[in-house]
């Protein structure tokens, strides 16, 4: 696995990136792993993290109302 070294990376950045590492439980390092990964990744995996976030919200929150009624009702009175 390769490493990268990032100099001058501003104390603002370097901060934000700690304490999304720590809400995250993460290390500095992983988050920082984990942020680089998203924004390299195949653009084909968007379908894939797409039906991954929809499975983990469905599991942390139960299915949602269906909203097609409501948009069209919105639709209509316009």
């Amino acid at each position: 696995m390769a490493t990268l070294t990032i100099r001058r990376l501003d104390d603002a950045v370097y901060a934000r990136l700690r304490e999304k590492a720590r809400v995250n439980k993460r290390s500095l390092e992983a988050e920082a792993r984990f942020i680089l990964e998203s924004e390299a990744a195949v653009p084909g995996d968007i379908v894939g993290d797409l039906l991954a976030f929809h499975a983990e919200m469905t599991r942390k929150h139960g299915m949602l109302p269906d909203s097609t009624p409501l948009i069209r009702a919105q639709r209509d009175a316009e």
